[in-house]
C-alpha cells in the first residue's frame, strides 16, 4: 500500500498529495479549486469539530448561523476589510437561467439581474454586525458570544487539498463586548483554546504570538496566532484570534447605553480555525507508510484483524474479537473489527497503516489457544504480544502513550529546527537549505518586513508572546531592535 506514496524526503509536496488521495481523505472536484472531503477525511473533521465545539461551549459560547450571501455594500463599510478580501470574492449577479436560442443550452436571464450584487461569504464580520445592530441597545444585551460552523469561499488561484481551496469548512466566532478590556480578554482566551486544542488533541506544539501590522486580519486592531512547523520546515498558521476594536461597530453603527447612561460603540472580536488543520495533522506527523493520527482525533482508534484459514477458525476468532471490541468500546475507545473476506490480512495491515489507525490488534488460532493478541502501534511500528485479560487497561495506557509520543516527536523536531540567527547570510542559508523557524531581530518597520518577504519569501509568522526584550540589530537593515521575531516560509 505505502509503495504508492512518493518518498517525502524526495518530494514533500507530492508525498502530501499522494497521501491525501491514497488515504481516502479528499479529492479534487469538478469545480476548479474545490475539493470533495471523503468520509474518512470528514470523520477527522467531525472529531476536530466535536472537541472544539465542546471547548467553545465550556467557555460560554453558543452556536448560530448567518447567511451565505452578503450584500456588496456591507463590505464597503469597513475600508481595510474590503481591501483585504476584494481579490478573493465570488459575486452573485443574477438569480435565474433560461434556455438559449437553440433550446438545448442555458444562459443567464438578463431580466434576473440583482438590484444589489451579493458576495459569497469569505468571512462573516459584516453580515453578523449588521444583525448585532438590531440585537444590542444596552449593556444588558452584552456580551454576545456566538460561533458558527460554516463554509466560506475565497477564490484562490493556487490550490492544494485542505491547505488552500476556493471553498473550505471552518468555524468563526464573533463576539460583542461592553469594554475594550473584555474584548482583549476574549481574544486571548480563544487563542488559548486553540493552543490547548492543537497541543492536547492534535499533538501539535505551537508558538503563540501576535501578527505584525502587515500580517494582521483585514479590519483588526490586533491579530493573535498559533504557528506550527511542518516536517518540511515550513510554518503553518493553525488558528487566529482577532481583536477588532470598535471598527465594525462603527461601520454598522452598533451602539449601546452603558451603566452610566452614556452611549458608546461596542467592542468586537472574531476568531477562526478551518479544515486546513487536517493538512497540518498530515504534514506534522505522517511518514512514508502513511498517516500517523493522534489517538484523540483518530476516527478509528483500534482495528482488530482476524487471521484464519477456514470459516470455522473465523467463527471462533470472531467471538473473542467481538468481546474485545465491546470491552474497549465500554471504555470509550472507537474500535473496528474488520472480518471482511475480500482482502487478506497483509493488505488490511498496510491499509490501516496508511490510514494512520493508532493501534492494530491481530488475532489468530494460536492467540485463541494462548488467550493472547498481537498489538502493533502505528507511531513506532513496533509489535508486542499481550494477554487478552486486562486488555482494556493496556490499550487505554497505550493510546495515551501514543498521543504523548507523537507530541514529543513533533516538539523535538521543532526544537531541532528552530534557530536564533544574527547574520543575513545565515538567515538565507537556513531558509534555502533546510527551512525551519528563525528567531531574528527586526527593526519594526513594514518596509523592512516587505523587503525580506520579497527577497526570501519568508514572512514574520508572529511576534511571540514570550519573546524577551533583547537589544540587537535588525537582520536586514542593521537598525536597532528590542526583541526577536519568528520568521519562516509558510503555507
Amino acid at each position: 500500500m505505502a509503495k504508492f506514496l512518493t518518498n517525502k524526503e524526495e518530494n514533500y509536496a507530492q508525498w502530501y498529495n499522494d497521501l491525501v488521495i491514497k488515504a481516502d481523505l479528499a479529492e479534487n472536484s469538478a469545480v476548479r479549486g474545490c475539493m470533495v472531503i471523503k468520509p474518512y477525511g470528514y470523520a477527522i473533521w467531525e472529531k476536530i469539530q466535536a472537541e472544539l465545539d465542546r471547548m467553545f461551549k465550556a467557555t460560554g459560547h453558543v452556536n448560530a448561523y448567518f447567511p451565505l450571501f452578503i450584500p456588496k455594500s456591507f463590505f464597503s463599510k469597513e475600508a481595510k476589510h474590503v481591501e483585504g478580501f476584494a481579490k478573493e470574492c465570488a459575486i452573485v449577479t443574477h438569480y435565474r437561467l433560461k434556455k438559449d436560442e437553440s433550446g438545448k443550452g442555458l444562459i443567464v436571464d438578463p431580466a434576473s439581474k440583482l438590484e444589489e450584487e451579493l458576495i459569497v461569504r469569505p468571512t462573516s464580520e459584516t453580515i453578523i454586525w449588521n444583525s448585532y445592530k438590531n440585537w444590542i441597545q444596552s449593556y444588558r444585551d452584552l456580551p454576545i458570544l456566538i460561533n458558527q460552523w460554516a463554509n466560506v469561499v475565497r477564490w484562490e488561484m493556487r490550490t492544494r487539498l485542505f491547505l488552500r481551496t476556493a471553498e473550505f469548512l471552518w468555524q468563526e466566532g464573533h463576539t460583542a463586548h461592553a469594554t475594550s478590556e473584555e474584548a482583549v480578554e476574549e481574544t486571548e482566551r480563544m487563542l488559548g483554546v486553540y493552543s490547548d486544542f492543537a497541543e492536547n488533541f492534535m499533538a501539535l506544539p505551537v508558538i503563540k504570538g501576535y501578527k505584525s501590522e502587515n500580517e494582521r486580519f483585514a479590519g483588526a486592531i490586533d491579530t493573535y496566532t498559533i504557528e506550527a512547523i511542518m516536517q518540511d520546515g515550513k510554518a503553518l498558521q493553525a488558528g487566529t484570534s482577532h481583536f477588532l476594536g470598535q471598527n465594525f461597530a462603527k461601520a454598522f453603527d452598533v451602539q449601546f447605553t452603558d451603566k452610566t447612561g452614556k452611549l458608546d460603540y461596542v467592542w468586537a472580536t472574531s476568531w477562526g480555525l478551518s479544515t486546513r488543520m487536517i493538512g497540518a495533522l498530515i504534514m506534522a506527523h505522517s511518514d512514508n507508510n502513511g498517516l500517523v493520527l493522534p489517538p484523540r482525533l483518530a476516527p478509528i482508534q483500534v482495528v482488530i484483524v482476524p487471521i484464519y484459514k477456514n470459516p470455522e477458525q473465523l467463527e471462533t476468532i470472531s467471538v473473542a474479537a467481538r468481546n474485545i471490541k465491546s470491552t474497549l468500546e465500554a471504555q470509550g475507545i472507537s474500535v473496528k473489527y474488520d472480518d471482511r473476506d475480500t482482502n487478506k490480512p497483509g493488505w488490511k495491515f498496510a491499509n490501516y497503516e496508511l490510514k494512520g489507525v493508532p493501534v492494530r490488534i491481530a488475532i489468530g488460532p494460536r492467540d485463541i489457544e494462548n488467550s493472547t493478541v498481537e498489538i502493533a502501534r502505528r507511531d513506532t511500528l513496533t509489535k508486542e504480544t499481550i494477554p487478552i485479560n486486562g486488555i482494556e487497561a493496556h490499550i487505554g495506557r497505550l493510546l495515551d502513550d501514543i498521543q504523548k509520543n507523537i507530541y514529543l516527536k513533533a516538539s523535538e523536531f521543532r526544537k531541532a529546527n528552530t534557530f536564533s540567527v544574527d547574520k543575513w547570510d545565515d538567515f538565507i542559508n537556513i531558509l534555502d537549505n533546510q527551512g525551519g523557524f528563525i528567531m531574528a531581530h527586526w527593526d519594526g518597520t513594514a518596509e523592512t518586513e516587505e523587503k525580506i518577504k520579497e527577497e526570501t519569501k519568508a514572512t514574520i509568522r508572529c511576534i511571540p508572546f514570550d519573546a524577551p526584550e533583547e537589544e540587537g540589530k535588525c537582520i536586514y537593515s542593521g537598525k536597532p531592535s528590542k526583541r526577536r521575531v519568528l520568521f519562516a516560509r509558510s503555507y
